[in-house]
């Protein structure tokens, strides 16, 4: 059999180019997000099946790469169901493992707990633009406060990041399920009902509020409901009157608090904030994770046509680990569509390093070699990258391409 050497459908290589962007922003993202206080994390690849299926993860569930189990607890024979195979999974995001490590190390760690992880996640999911199997995944999440200043810190470390990476007028939207609660149980929908509304009412950017209401009464939801969700998204607007609008509307349907916590992350951010960006209440926003119980957020940037990260606050999950709820929130960037984003830009990684290039004779003796190296070595300290190579004999094409990647002196080594 002939090997293969594309990847497989969902994975791709990654060449240098796309490297040292990638590292680049992945430098940044430690240097932006330690100022604001988070720590470095790492958890496993791999899972318990049970936490992966523990209905928290929504439709990433139904994607799961699961793993066989090893050796002589794998009996094929006698396996009847899928528990007898897997008893593991590749992780498809890093807010469950999260939560299984706070939960297992929460007495060697401070509170709150403000955590900075990165690393691969794998969702077998039908790849298109800016979508892989295989991804990386950049979260900061905070452990341990049950204050909106949680969420303030988080949209602020993320766009001040955002910022940094030359990223502009793109858009934070914000909601907070316990708003949709009060706004499903203010139209008369069933409360058994309210995820299969929301998940609808999510796709209110794609099929207009028509489409909504459509999909709403074909999924046989009364048309009373249907007509007060209607004349209820028509009347708020997308910013802090909109909120007090909202409030004013669903009266005692909205729990105490909700509303005005609502309008002061979104004031205070607007106040304080260093990137060039909006803050908008958008009462459609849902996010498909079924653990959100609080504030949720997404960024939103008209280059790439949808969404780049996202996060919100999961106060019970950790809860479902230990037995007693622990305060959550988090924040995750879509590390490569950021990427992504910044390759379509022919993006340039800025550079204090001076790059040098030395080409040596293929003739050259061992003496001058030895030389070339030595010299190099020198420069190295000083701080300099230097690169040393065999001169080609098309040295044009070569001093071309060295000129490509950016090295600024070009000096070559000649044999005597």
């Amino acid at each position: 059999m002939a090997l293969k050497k594309k990847p497989t459908t969902g994975m791709k290589d990654i060449l240098p180019a796309e490297m040292e962007i990638r590292d680049y922003v992945i430098q940044m993202i430690k240097e932006t997000y330690k100022t604001f206080g988070f720590q470095s994390i790492e958890t496993p690849c791999v899972e318990h099946i049970e936490n992966l299926n523990s209905k928290q993860g929504g439709e990433n569930e139904k994607l799961i790469f699961k793993i066989m189990k090893r050796g002589q607890k794998l009996n094929l024979e006698t396996a009847k169901t899928e528990a007898d195979l897997a008893d593991s999974g590749l992780r498809y995001d890093l807010t469950v493992p999260l939560s299984r490590y706070y939960a297992n190390n929460a007495n060697e760690l401070p509170s709150p707990f403000k955590a900075l992880q990165m690393g691969n996640v794998w969702r077998a999911d039908r790849p298109q633009r800016g979508r892989f199997r295989q991804f990386m995944q950049c979260d900061i999440d905070i452990l341990g406060e049950p204050t909106y200043l949680a969420e303030i810190e988080l949209i602020l470390a993320t766009t001040t990041l955002l910022g940094k990476l030359d990223f502009t007028n793109f858009t934070i939207r914000i909601n907070n399920r316990k708003l949709l609660k009060g706004m499903a149980k203010y139209c008369g929908f069933p409360e058994e009902s309210y995820d299969d509304v929301f998940i609808i009412l999510d796709k209110m950017d794609k099929i207009s509020m028509d489409g909504v209401e459509s999909e709403l009464i074909e999924a046989g939801y009364e048309k009373d409901a249907v007509s007060r969700c209607k004349e209820l998204f028509e009347s708020v607007t997308g910013d802090l009157d909109g909120v007090r609008r909202m409030k004013e509307k669903l009266g005692d349907c909205l729990e105490a608090g909700v509303a005005e916590d609502l309008e002061t992350i979104i004031s205070t951010v607007e106040a304080v904030r260093t990137a060039d960006f909006k803050i908008v209440f958008d009462p459609t926003l849902v996010r498909g994770m079924s653990y959100y119980t609080g504030p949720i957020f997404e960024i939103a940037m008209d280059e790439f046509g949808g969404s780049v990260g996202g996060g919100g606050r999961y106060d019970e999950m950790i809860g479902k680990f230990t037995g007693n709820d622990i305060c959550a929130c988090g924040f995750s960037i879509g590390f490569e569509r950021i990427v992504m984003l910044l390759l379509e830009r022919n993006y340039k990684v800025p550079s204090a390093a001076v790059k040098k290039a030395f080409l040596i004779d293929k003739k050259a003796s061992p003496e001058l070699m030895r030389q070339v190296i030595e010299t190099a070595r020198e420069e190295r300290e000083k701080g300099v990258q230097v690169n040393i190579s065999i001169m080609k004999k098309n040295k044009k094409f070569q001093k071309e391409q060295l000129t490509a990647e950016g090295y600024e002196e070009i000096r070559e080594w000649f044999a005597d």
